[in-house]
């Protein structure tokens, strides 16, 4: 059996609320408090070239490597929207071994550009590959229904129906579509819906009310599942980050 701490967080580019500030520095002190074992992350810079002298950052560098410096040893980024100034998308951050990884686009139309990071991670002990899928879907119904049917496709294709699966990220599924249609395709469970029967409130991080962001498990165990929107976590982004302990049998 081995206990598995994983974190979703929407890091906003490194600003706060409103873009208020540059918060880069904190973030990684509070995900550093958060010891999760593997982190998913959305809106990732993987570049920059906006980010100024006095924010103490190189904007020449991705923000996931920034983020992971000597706690998470193995990390992936999945480009998704680039533009003159740079370029952002989804990251995970692993302490075990990223054994193979993936990003696939799922762009519902060019006016949003929207990947899954996959991820293959090996679990020490286990004798079992975790596959992990870091999502953010668009903003428009039309468009998350079709991504996640993409999703659902991919699942199907490459994981194997006894390998343990994580789905996090930033769904931006206020109605909740994502539960059925994952649970029916795929056997997924979400982890605060296991736990209290409803996704959580995750947005905005001041006072969140609307259930954007999700972890979604299979062929693991829901211990214990947190919505961190208390100070100083609402200093930061403007979701909050979200956090399961789970169990691997």
């Amino acid at each position: 059996m081995t206990m598995l701490k994983i974190a979703t967080y929407n890091i906003h580019k490194g600003y706060s609320q409103f873009n208020r500030r540059f918060v880069l520095h904190a973030l990684r002190e509070r995900l550093r408090e958060l010891d999760a074992d593997i982190v998913f992350l959305q809106e990732v810079q993987g570049a920059d070239r906006r980010v100024r002298q006095r924010h103490h950052f190189d904007g020449a560098h991705p923000q996931h490597e920034f983020l992971a410096h000597e706690s998470w040893l193995h990390h992936a980024y999945g480009k998704n929207s680039v533009y003159d100034a740079g370029h952002h998308g989804n990251a995970i951050l692993s302490r075990y071994p990223i054994m193979k990884w993936d990003n696939q686009d799922i762009s519902a139309h060019r006016f949003e550009s929207r990947g899954v990071l996959h991820c293959e991670i090996e679990m020490p002990g286990s004798g079992k590959v975790l596959h992990c899928l870091c999502v953010h879907l668009g903003l428009f119904s039309r468009g998350r229904g079709r991504q996640m049917e993409e999703l659902v496709k991919r699942v199907q294709r490459i994981v194997p129906e006894d390998a343990p699966l994580i789905i996090a990220g930033d769904f931006n599924d206020w109605h909740n579509h994502a539960t059925h249609l994952l649970a029916q395709h795929l056997n997924l469970k979400e982890a605060f819906e296991t736990k209290s029967g409803k996704p959580a409130r995750s947005f905005p991080c001041g006072m969140p009310f609307l259930r954007m962001d999700r972890i979604y498990v299979r062929g693991l165990s829901v211990q214990q599942a947190e919505v961190h929107a208390h100070y100083p976590w609402n200093k930061i982004s403007d979701h909050a980050a979200l956090s399961a302990n789970l169990v691997l049998s």
